[in-house]
């Protein structure tokens, strides 16, 4: 077996320790996508690499505080270093920033819980999230990777793309099964975002997680490109009697709100890398 990433096919770039750096955030990232602790023996096994590699890297990112261990048992979850950074970078951003007080009146206004994502490849990742002041909570988390194809944000952001780009993502976006509901289809997939784009709106219902529904709406930039989305997670069983009054019409008015804002800021309104 060799000491590189099972995906690594050639070297793309030149700077010295590279390759090292990739194994190094290859293995957090193992961790980082875990459901639960990650074992030593899952992440060998995940990552391709030889034993007393996945070793040292684990040693060396303990040591940082990138990792710690959870448990007798020796598995691993993020480090108390890497979540401080990782807060920092999220209260710093500009996106989150332009939507916190939008997102703030939502969370209020509809009582539930409510998530900020912005596309990363083939997930979207949250950037923020409010909980619900009820005392059910949500397990997802701030910089969480969600798939695409089975939440509310991920359709409400696909929704909106322009035909050429969503044909590109669609011919090799990945569609696991993760709930009876789940569309693994990508003809069906697309004849729902038709109807999403229509309306504005996007729904997961019950196909990420067991009873819970979600609404999702694009946050849309100067051009009428979508740059993030923003649902509202509800328990099925407890949904109001009139779900477009008490979600979808607040969901609507904070995302445009918050693509008012970032109309004001040259620094979101230039581009989509936000």
């Amino acid at each position: 077996m060799t000491d590189s990433p099972p995906h690594e096919t050639a070297p793309v770039a030149k700077v010295a320790g590279t390759a090292a750096f990739s194994k190094f955030m290859h293995v957090l990232q193992l961790v980082a996508d875990a459901e639960g602790p990650a074992s030593m023996a899952a992440l060998v096994k995940q990552s391709g690499y030889p034993k007393p590699t996945v070793y040292r890297i684990v040693a060396a990112l303990v040591a940082e505080g990138m990792l710690r261990e959870d448990g007798r048992d020796g598995a691993l979850v993020l480090g108390p270093r890497l979540m401080q950074l990782a807060s920092r970078s999220w209260s710093r951003s500009d996106l989150r920033l332009a939507a916190v007080e939008a997102l703030k009146t939502l969370r209020d206004v509809t009582g539930e819980t409510v998530h900020l994502a912005v596309p990363n490849g083939n997930t979207m990742i949250y950037i923020e999230k409010l909980e619900s002041l009820a005392a059910v909570r949500m397990a997802s988390r701030i910089g969480a990777a969600v798939a695409l194809h089975s939440t509310a944000v991920g359709k409400a952001y696909l929704s909106m793309l322009a035909p050429g780009e969503l044909d590109a993502i669609l011919a090799q976006l990945p569609m696991p099964r993760y709930q009876p509901n789940t569309m693994t289809q990508a003809g069906a997939l697309r004849r729902q975002l038709d109807t999403f784009r229509a309306q504005g709106w996007s729904v997961d219902d019950e196909e990420n997680e067991t009873g819970i529904y979600c609404f999702g709406a694009p946050i849309l930039d100067t051009r009428g490109q979508p740059v993030a989305a923003v649902s509202v997670s509800t328990l099925r069983f407890m949904q109001k009697d009139d779900p477009r009054a008490a979600y979808v019409e607040p969901l609507l008015a904070a995302c445009r709100e918050i693509g008012r804002r970032i109309a004001e800021s040259p620094a979101l309104s230039s581009s989509r890398d936000l």
